[in-house]
């Protein structure tokens, strides 16, 4: 079954920000019940070098949990980091900022980011699904223009069991009717490992999907 291009509640940007603050609020509370950190922690462990600071800008950032999550491994490790949201929603600086993201924000569509803004590390959670195709293959033809050492992009595995279990778990919880309807959507757009092979190959760059838990793909590439 090939990707679903059914429309996302959340990418309306007609919504509410009350709407939209309650949505991300249940986003963040998913992402911690998932353990949707656990691999970007991991992949920040192994190009991070130790003494030297770390630029890091998370596109679609929502939020800020990752962000968040970010932070803390940097001051357990006592890591210097440069951290950065990207998002084209205000709603979503104004919640990161009220949830104290230690994170600068830039407020805009990705593609609107000057050609020399470079950052050490790009990473991207659950925001590749919200893409085409089209959108997609040029998304991984920009991450290594932007990413000096590596990037990271970690979306939905496209299958039945995530779907029922987001599909029921969301409304047991009574989560935001956005989420309820939002997050099976967002499974029906994720990917399988053919969808990654041939994204891959059209945009012409070099990078490795691996499956992860739970039903998550993550997909690694290297700076420009």
């Amino acid at each position: 079954m090939p990707r679903s291009q059914a429309p996302e509640i959340m990418d309306d940007p007609g919504q509410s920000e009350a709407d939209f603050d309650a949505a991300l609020a249940d986003l963040a509370r998913i992402n911690r019940m998932t353990f949707a950190t656990a691999p970007l922690l991991r992949f920040l462990d192994r190009v991070a070098v130790n003494g030297q600071p770390l630029s890091v800008l998370d596109v679609g950032a929502g939020g800020g949990d990752a962000l968040r999550a970010i932070a803390a491994w940097g001051a357990r490790r006592g890591q210097a980091l440069d951290l950065w949201g990207l998002d084209r929603s205000p709603w979503a600086a104004r919640h990161a900022a009220a949830h104290s993201t230690p994170a600068r924000w830039i407020t805009a569509d990705l593609f609107d980011l000057p050609a020399d803004r470079r950052f050490d590390v790009i990473v991207c959670g659950l925001f590749a699904h919200h893409l085409d195709d089209a959108t997609l293959v040029r998304f991984l033809r920009w991450l290594p223009a932007h990413a000096a050492r590596a990037w990271l992009i970690l979306d939905l595995h496209r299958h039945p069991i995530p779907w029922a279990a987001v599909w029921a778990g969301t409304r047991l919880l009574r989560m935001h009717p956005m989420v309820c309807h939002d997050g099976p959507v967002s499974i029906a757009r994720g990917f399988r490992r053919a969808d990654w092979s041939r994204l891959i190959a059209e945009a012409g760059v070099v990078a490795r999907p691996r499956w992860v838990l739970p039903f998550r793909w993550a997909v690694e590439g290297p700076g420009g």
